[in-house]
C-alpha cells in the first residue's frame, strides 16, 4: 500500500480481515490511510468508517431460520432475506489521528460516532 501510494483502504467482509482488524487499523493509521469496512468492529478497532448490516442482528435472524429448520421446515422453502437496515459507524479519534475532518452532514447520518 505504501509503495503504490494508496489513497484509502477498503476492507472486505472476510473472517481473516475481521480477525486481524486491530493490526490492519494500526497499519492504516501509521500510513495515514482512511479505511472503510462492512463491519462496525473494524471502526471500533481503530478503522475510520464502517457501513453495512449489523452483524449481530444478522446472526439473530439466522437463529430464527435454524429454529424453523429444526422444527421441520425445508431450507429450500424458506425465503431469502436481505438486511433491512444498514449502519454507518465513524471513528472520530482515527479521523483526527490521520488528519481528516468529517463533515457535520456526514456525522449527522452516522448511527454511531466513536469519540
Amino acid at each position: 500500500m505504501t509503495r503504490e501510494r494508496a489513497g484509502a483502504l477498503l476492507i472486505l467482509g472476510d473472517a481473516i480481515f475481521t480477525n486481524q482488524r486491530r493490526q490492519i487499523a494500526e497499519l492504516a493509521m501509521k500510513e495515514r490511510l482512511p479505511t472503510m469496512s462492512h463491519f462496525a468492529e473494524h471502526a471500533e478497532a481503530g478503522g475510520l468508517m464502517a457501513y453495512g448490516a449489523n452483524f449481530l442482528a444478522l446472526q439473530r435472524r439466522a437463529a430464527t431460520y435454524i429454529d424453523r429448520i429444526l422444527k421441520g421446515a425445508k431450507p429450500g422453502d424458506l425465503p431469502v432475506e436481505q438486511p433491512t437496515k444498514l449502519e454507518l459507524v465513524i471513528n472520530l479519534r482515527t479521523a483526527k489521528a490521520i488528519g481528516l475532518t468529517i463533515p457535520p452532514s456526514v456525522l449527522q447520518r452516522a448511527d454511531q460516532v466513536i469519540e
